[in-house]
């Protein structure tokens, strides 16, 4: 089944992590069983594996990964990289480990393959009572899986989403077409039925899912780049001043740009918003640690969005 669109950069690295262990393990594999493991067409894996092929250490004179397709077949010759034990200190060590387990909460990776089972070696050399604390733990929501094969398939699915914006939930029909994690939480870019156009929904905020069955023909709508959704000029902007306790919140949410700290230890951030709802509701949350430079109009949103709260509360 072809993919619908073309797939950007990220997507196709975190396949290639998951892919190239595999690969190098077997030494040669014909194209279209490659292709059936990852969920790709031929050429979609043709063509991630000419970036391997670019892939190596400096100067790249005999340190290149030798990938090569003949004839249906994928050749890939063990650079001599790794084929001598590496000389890690104990912060690389650490560095290395978690970012393999990282990858191994990525769908089609396979716990008991070349990478699993390299870290499982790299996580004894270290010692277990050392590699106790180090656990990447991206939790799934209970839909992520069927999202990921309804992507793969080109399926048209319906779903129960919860909107923070209206505090609703609605029925909606998309069709999905990249699941990523970004800032501790899964996303699922699809076609939205409402719109007619690309919507990023968080998958942790869908409260049911049926998948129809039906598939549907590629378009050629170009993805958003996970974690940048909200690069779209047309999304406005707010500035606002932040305190130190309130740095939280540029951490979680996606920026434009943050100031460097003044005397005070606070920043001025340009950030995209979802709505004035959405950015009303964290400045109650923010409070004296936030002020509203632009536009002016939020600060009375949030007095009244803060008013409504403690209505709320005081009721119960």
């Amino acid at each position: 089944m072809s993919r619908r669109g073309p797939r950007p950069a990220e997507e196709r690295l975190r396949r290639l992590l998951v892919m190239l262990p595999w690969l190098m393990e077997r030494g040669e594999v014909p194209v279209a069983e490659a292709a059936e493991r990852f969920a790709l067409t031929e050429a979609e894996v043709a063509k991630d594996l000419e970036l391997v092929a670019m892939c190596g250490l400096p100067p790249f004179v005999d340190e290149l990964i030798d990938v090569f397709i003949d004839d249906g077949v994928i050749w890939v010759g063990v650079p001599r990289l790794f084929t001598r034990p590496l000389r890690l200190n104990s912060v690389e060590a650490w560095e290395l480990l978690a970012a393999g387990r990282a990858a191994m909460e990525l769908p089609g990776a396979d716990r008991d393959g070349p990478l699993g089972r390299g870290l499982a070696k790299l996580a004894a050399a270290l010692g277990e009572d050392d590699t106790a604390g180090v656990r990447i733990d991206l939790d799934r929501p209970d839909h992520v899986e069927s999202i990921v094969a309804a992507a793969d398939a080109g399926t048209r699915v319906r779903i129960e989403y919860w909107s923070p914006a209206r505090d609703e939930v609605a029925e909606r029909s998309i069709v999905p077409r990249q699941v990523f994690a970004d800032r501790g939480h899964w996303y699922v870019s699809a076609d939205d039925d409402r719109s007619g156009e690309v919507r990023t929904f968080r998958i942790d905020r869908i409260a049911a899912f049926e998948d129809t069955g039906e598939v549907v023909e590629p378009t050629d709508d170009p993805l958003p780049t996970p974690g940048a959704w909200f690069a779209d000029g047309s999304v406005p902007r707010a500035r606002l001043r932040l305190a130190p306790d309130a740095r939280w919140a540029i951490e979680r949410y996606p920026v434009d740009e943050v100031s460097d700290p003044d005397e005070a230890g606070w920043v001025t951030a340009t950030l995209p918003m979802a709505s004035e709802q959405w950015l009303a509701r964290m400045l109650v949350r923010l409070g004296a640690d936030a002020e509203v430079l632009d536009p002016p109009e939020l600060a009375e949103r949030a007095r009244a969005t803060a008013t409504a709260v403690l209505a709320r509360y005081r009721r119960s």
